[in-house]
């Protein structure tokens, strides 16, 4: 009989701990997991899920709009915001109760509350202390708020959006990265005045330039404010709503003032300190190839560990780990060519690398193919939006080495696009496969001109 209480403990039931324990206990494991807040993690609960929903709701103040153009007759339109979160909150029950559902089907214990190291084989919830021969950390990220006067006191993140009692009309969107520019699409798509800053010359950075230049210009076109090299200072809060001052002097009066300025991993409070994980200055769990960390018996993967912060990611490096450890099936994660989106309106979808990346790192040169065109609905529609795609080509194999889009569905495209990079598709393969028409995919088997080298 073993001298541990489970073979496997996990900390944290989102996407990579529900997915790591739920495996590892089929594989005959015995395995226990403690959640505080709610299962499914910041994916289901006030991430990808309910952010997709309330963009979903929001596309739909441009569809009314642009049916007016297919002969429909759309009159007295009006948006009710507690109807749609609470239509929210139902679908996000479920999904907890399915995530639940999962680990209780697989014989997996569960401990609701925090958990925290006591040492290298013992954790404590509640009060509780039990062993176990293995322990998992899949706790993963949290969203920061800045030191700036009043930031704590009137600032909401991401979290707190999702649980707003009233939709607010002024919204100021604090950040350049993908979570801001969703949450400035989705307000602005609702019906609010939004004023999204950054403190960098463009938003999204660490995508494709052609990218990033293109969804500025088209989501200024949909209503965005959006101020680049500019921060808030303080915020101060008044009988009608809040005053947001920035750095160039400005004054913004406001409702909500939403900060999007990146996500720090949840490793405080967990014990780590008693037993010596190690940490980078970021907080982020360091851990080796085989997810583990200084402590050999502590492993950690998903965001918690600040690598590729994405929940099939998290859900990918679960099951490997405990197809490692339980199943006798060694494998590793395939990091190549993970598909990404922003679910912005118009939506960004990218696989692969950048054109600058590719000019950085092939020596034997680059080609590049793109597009830039009005899309089919919006012909009759008269929406001035515009689609943008752009195949990035290593010169020396012909190998697709980068695929960006920027237009409605784009995020739908995107991984058939890197399912063919993966098997080390080449252009002259695109080239040859035939297009469906009429789509907008159909660009990526047509783009025959190369765009000039740079000079």
């Amino acid at each position: 009989m073993s001298q541990y209480d489970f073979d496997l403990f996990t900390i944290g039931a989102g996407s990579g701990g529900v997915r790591a324990s739920r495996i590892a206990a089929g594989h005959g494991a015995r395995v226990a997991v403690a959640e505080e807040r709610y299962f499914g993690g910041t994916c289901v609960n006030v991430g990808c899920v309910p952010k997709k929903l309330l963009v979903f709701g929001a596309e739909y103040g441009q569809a009314f709009a642009d049916a007016a153009g297919y002969g429909w007759a759309a009159d007295n339109i009006r948006h009710d915001w507690n109807a749609l979160i609470a239509a929210k909150d139902a679908e996000i029950a479920r999904l907890n109760g399915i995530y639940r559902r999962l680990l209780e089907g697989a014989g997996v214990t569960i401990f609701e509350g925090r958990a925290t190291i006591v040492d290298a084989h013992t954790v404590e919830v509640n009060g509780t202390r039990v062993t176990a021969e293995r322990i998992l950390i899949a706790t993963g990220g949290w969203p920061e708020l800045p030191e700036q006067p009043g930031a704590r006191d009137y600032g909401i993140t991401s979290n707190e959006v999702f649980y707003l009692k009233e939709f607010p009309r002024r919204v100021v969107v604090a950040g350049g990265g993908y979570i801001a520019l969703e949450f400035a699409s989705l307000f602005n798509g609702l019906g609010a005045k939004v004023t999204q800053l950054y403190r960098g010359a463009q938003i999204l950075r660490g995508f494709d330039k052609d990218v990033r230049d293109f969804v500025a210009d088209e989501v200024r076109k949909a209503g965005i404010d959006l101020k680049l090299h500019t921060i808030i200072s303080r915020i101060e809060k008044t009988e009608s709503g809040l005053l947001a001052h920035l750095s160039d002097g400005s004054v913004l009066e406001c409702d909500a003032v939403v900060y999007a300025i990146g996500r720090k991993p949840m490793s405080y409070g967990l014990g780590l300190e008693n037993v010596g994980v190690e940490t980078d200055q970021a907080g982020a769990i360091t851990v080796n190839d085989q997810y583990q960390t200084s402590v050999p018996s502590i492993y950690a993967l998903g965001d918690v560990t600040n690598r590729v912060n994405l929940t099939p990611v998290a859900l990918a490096e679960g099951h490997v780990l405990a197809d490692r450890l339980y199943g006798n099936r060694p494998r590793d994660v395939n990091y190549d060519n993970i598909p990404t989106a922003v679910f912005s309106i118009p939506p960004v979808a990218t696989v692969g690398i950048t054109e600058e990346q590719a000019r950085a790192t092939l020596a034997g040169g680059v080609d590049i193919y793109r597009t830039n065109f009005k899309p089919m609905r919006h012909q009759l529609s008269g929406r001035d939006q515009r689609t943008f795609m752009k195949l990035v080509v290593d010169r020396a194999t012909q190998k697709v080495v980068g695929c960006h889009m920027v237009g409605a569905d784009t995020p739908e495209m995107i991984q058939g696009v890197a399912v063919a990079m993966n098997a080390g598709a080449t252009k002259q393969v695109f080239d040859n496969t035939i297009g469906l028409h009429p789509t907008a995919a159909e660009e990526f088997v047509t783009m025959r001109t190369k765009a000039p080298d740079p000079a």
